[in-house]
């Protein structure tokens, strides 16, 4: 039975821990230690060492408090009131910083640590008394420009507002503003209604609420719920936006809490966000179903309520305001996702308002957590379409098709519940066949979105398809065929890629995709309905016959890639679904060859590859979408914030950005027109496989490009996260091969980046591929870890007690693999340079040490007798007793022969410095031949 483990040996770990660099396991051995440890001293202590681990990972507010514990066991631990000093500073609470700074220079008069933190300090603080003195005057005097009616000069007002906003991004202009009246005056530029004005103050807002939430609950109290409501739904555009933007800010920070706010304040006026936030999305629900509410303000309370309803990550357990919102607003959500445009009475909306209202029925839908709420969740929705369905007459059947094409676009499985009500589905074919176009554009839409499921394709194939045939060879409109084609192309690719499964004749499926290329090139057709040839050849495209001629159509490819830059971002994920298709970047799994013999004895069906789908043919399909300008379209779809950008939809531009960097001549042109930036939000938002996909793609471009060039600027250190996310365990081994390799390449450009890559906790990963099986991986772990070893937390880690380490590194340098030994002794050699303390360290870490020196100073290999020489002088240098135990073996002898090879001089200057202080130590006499 194992003895139980102490407090002093719990804190012993911790400290290990936090010398090795691993903050956040080292503040978990503290908090244990502290739930064993009685003592005060002891307890002070470890909240002392806590308040350090807090510091180092950033939460300052507990460092803060845990630093205050160790004060209040002991008023004299200078380095408990230097750590909250340091934690005060972060919170900006500059005045109780300097005072316990000046506590510690009482206690240590001599410190000159404390002394050069006092003096940073108190120059800071000068600095910002003089920009709030000079700040008073400017504040009144904007204020007074903007609101004077008589003032003319349009220049004037438009640099006073300019000033405002820049003044209110920094958070003493910020609070300077919010403490002389400004948020009074801020509403009277709002109640101006003047577009300018009111965009001023709506800028000025989303600078006083960023990241402060006590102020922002202020700000709010004054402004009112319904007045920002009210301009969120106003006709201009810009201001619309503007209003849009400062609603998600004030939503952040009452969700988020602060990083700016005092504390003592924060705590006083901030009780509960929660009131304020369900009273913002209650008013944002009814902007949705308010008449006088213009389009594009609808479209802004739609992505709104996508942003900020739903859980961000499955880890957050509580969905209590997905479950409100639903219960109070999804009839208001279905009122605008069954408008039917053109009727009577229908609200104003814009094309992109059913794709916004499909994204967040489906956000809500899937931030469920058990089959009751999802009963709830359908039971309300088949209601809504009984109440429109039952007893509403004509107009009435329209809506309930129009929310059941809405529901299937989005959350399908509530699509497919409410499809099954009696009489839907008679009413969608019976309407195919209306004579009017708005009906038949209604019916035809929820027949193509029914199509989705190979149950209901099967069904549709049975009763629509000479329905649809109908439509598509005899309607004179061109709105109507494009839909019914589109139809037909969906029910002609429910086989998907496997070539011996069609459902059409031989030859009906490139008929269907030339009239989609031709309507596609059309522009005398609008682009709402030639967005709908996208989508017949985003089913179509499974062919390779199709995918083929549309890489050969230059004119279908750009009418393609101009409607992916246009406002209709509804095209977004049909775009991104025709050029996986193209680029063949889906998921396909090689069968298994004994299943396959199974299944031919069973007499199952057996998926074929079509021929112009190998490899050669999509190389070829790749370069000629490259030449087209695919990687501009890409780039332009990424940077859309509608909605239509689903994280599906992310996923799909990740798999295209990954089949166009397969080649490593083509990443040049990929990051120059723009993808190297594109892939890096990609990254970072959306479905794990989609970020896993683009990260990837970063990687192979950091691989072969040179990062400084492909990331510019500050872009090189946002590229840092998404490779560390390669080396989790979960990923392939061609994953983490790449992420190891594209972060030693940005390990060897700067100690910044170094720490970026430090901070992001992944050299305990690089560490743990350097024990992998896979030789290459292995090898590109070593590599690694020799550019990080030019950092000098790094470099402390080699020493931490009971690590490896060092000895792993030591026996790395006498394997068998060349290009291994070549990457652990260059690691050996810079270690033993940076840090001369490891010198003495090796000869403890393993008995083989001597012999493995030994091995690499007598290689064939020039590049590892001088990584051999180096280390050799650096420990002769280090220590006399590391030097006498060199000289005591044949190393001596090694040297004296190594030292006289003219062929490689740098080897033989490393010996020859190597026996220098052999001298100096009087281990051996002077050889007059080596002068």
């Amino acid at each position: 039975m194992e003895e139980p483990v102490t407090a002093e040996q719990l804190r012993a770990r911790g400290n290990a821990l936090f010398q090795a660099g691993d903050h956040a396991a080292a503040l978990a051995a503290y908090t244990e230690a502290l739930s064993l440890s009685e003592a005060p001293s002891e307890r002070a202590v470890l909240h002392r060492n806590r308040a350090a681990c807090y510091l180092k990972l950033e939460d300052y507010a507990k460092a803060e408090a845990d630093a205050t514990q160790a004060i209040a066991a002991d008023g004299r631990d200078v380095k408990a009131l230097f750590r909250r000093s340091q934690a005060l500073q972060q919170l900006g609470r500059m005045d109780q910083a300097v005072s316990d700074l000046q506590r510690c220079l009482s206690l240590e008069p001599r410190n000159k640590a404390f002394q050069e933190a006092l003096r940073a300090l108190g120059s800071s603080m000068h600095e910002k008394m003089k920009a709030m003195a000079c700040t008073d005057s400017k504040v009144e005097q904007m204020f007074q420009i903007l609101l004077d009616l008589e003032e003319k000069d349009a220049e004037k007002k438009q640099k006073a507002a300019q000033n405002l906003i820049v003044l209110a991004r920094e958070e003493a202009g910020a609070e300077k503003i919010f403490q002389s009246d400004g948020v009074r005056l801020l509403m009277q530029l709002l109640d101006t209604a003047k577009a300018d004005l009111m965009l001023a103050a709506l800028r000025t807002l989303v600078g006083l609420c960023s990241g402060h939430r006590s102020r922002t609950t202020a700000i709010l109290a004054e402004l009112g719920a319904p007045r920002l409501a009210a301009v969120l739904g106003v006709e201009h555009e810009q201001v619309s936006l503007a209003a849009c933007n400062l609603l998600h800010v004030v939503f952040d920070s009452l969700k988020e809490g602060l990083q700016k706010d005092f504390r003592g304040k924060e705590d006083a006026v901030v009780l509960d966000s929660s009131k304020d936030l369900k009273l913002l999305i209650k008013h944002l629900l009814e902007l949705l179903v308010l008449e006088g509410a213009s389009a594009h303000g609808r479209d802004n309370a739609l992505n709104l309520l996508i942003k900020v309803v739903p859980r961000r990550s499955p880890k957050e357990t509580n969905n209590s305001l997905s479950l409100w919102v639903i219960d109070q607003g999804l009839k208001k959500i279905l009122e605008v996702g069954s408008t039917v445009c053109g009727s009577s009475g229908s609200l104003p909306v814009t094309e992109n308002s059913r794709m916004s209202t499909s994204v967040l029925l489906s956000k809500l839908y899937e931030d469920l957590k058990c089959d009751a709420e999802r009963e709830n969740f359908h039971r309300l929705c088949e209601d809504y379409v009984r109440s429109w369905f039952e007893g509403h007459e004509l107009p009435g059947k329209l809506r309930a098709i129009q929310t059941v094409s809405c529901l299937l676009q989005g959350p399908s499985d509530a699509g497919n519940r409410v499809l099954e009500l009696e009489g839907i589905m008679d009413s969608v074919l019976s309407l195919c066949a209306s004579v009017c176009e708005a009906h038949q554009l209604v019916a035809v839409e929820a027949l193509i979105h029914a199509a989705d499921k190979a149950k209901r394709a099967s069904f549709i194939t049975a009763n629509g398809v000479n329905l649809l045939k109908e439509i598509y060879k005899h309607s004179e409109r061109d709105s109507i065929r494009i839909r019914a084609l589109v139809g037909l192309c969906k029910l002609g690719s429910a086989g998907g890629t496997d070539f011996s499964m069609k459902q059409f004749a031989e030859g009906s499926t490139m008929k269907l995709a030339k009239q989609c290329r031709k309507w596609l090139c059309n522009e005398a057709i609008d682009a709402g309905t030639r967005r709908w040839a996208v989508e017949g050849l985003a089913y179509l495209t499974f062919d390779a016959d199709v995918k083929e001629e549309f890489v050969e159509d230059k004119a279908a490819m750009q009418a393609m890639f101009q409607l992916a830059k246009s406002e209709d971002r509804s095209v977004l994920y049909a775009v991104a679904s025709t050029l996986v298709n193209c680029t063949n970047s889906y998921d396909h799994e090689e069968p298994d060859p004994q299943m396959l013999e199974l299944a031919k004895y069973a007499k199952q069906h057996i998926p074929e590859q079509h021929p112009k789908d190998k490899p050669e043919f999509v190389k070829r399909r790749v370069r000629k979408l490259l030449t087209a300008g695919v990687v501009s379209a890409l780039a332009c779809m990424v940077k859309s914030e509608n909605p239509a950008l689903t994280s599906s939809c992310r996923e799909l531009i990740s798999r295209v950005f990954l089949a166009l960097v397969e080649e490593a001549e083509d990443r040049g042109g990929v990051v120059a027109q723009g993808g190297g930036k594109a892939l890096i939000p990609l990254s970072l938002e959306g479905t794990e496989v989609g970020q896993t996909k683009a990260a990837q793609a970063l990687a192979k471009i950091t691989i072969t490009s040179n990062p400084e060039m492909a990331f510019p600027g500050e872009r090189i250190y946002e590229v840092v996260r998404p490779l560390v996310s390669l080396l989790h365990l979960q990923r392939t081994g061609l994953e983490n091969f790449e992420g190891l390799m594209a972060l030693t390449n940005l390990a060897g450009i700067s100690e910044r980046l170094r720490q970026k890559i430090l901070k992001e906790r992944a050299v305990p990963m690089i560490e743990g591929y350097m024990f992998e099986e896979h030789e290459l991986i292995r090898l590109a772990a070593t590599e690694c870890m020799c550019n990080m070893a030019m950092s000098k937390e790094v470099q402390e880690m080699f020493l931490a007690e009971g690590s490896d380490r060092l000895k792993l590194m030591v026996l790395y340098s006498g394997e068998e693999d060349e290009k291994l030994r070549r990457a652990a002794s260059g690691t050996l050699a810079m270690l033993t340079t940076l840090h001369p303390p490891i010198c003495k360290r090796i000869p403890q870490v393993t008995v083989h040490w001597l012999e493995i020196l030994q091995a690499l100073l007598l290689s064939p290999s020039a590049e590892l007798q001088h990584r051999g020489a180096v280390v050799v002088m650096n420990m002769m240098a280090a220590a006399r007793e590391v030097a006498e135990q060199l000289i005591a073996s044949e190393m001596l002898e090694i040297l004296s022969v190594l030292a006289k090879d003219k062929d490689k001089p740098r080897v033989a200057q490393a010996a020859q410095e190597s026996l220098a202080h052999a001298v100096a130590y009087g281990l051996i006499k002077p050889n007059p031949g080596l002068a």
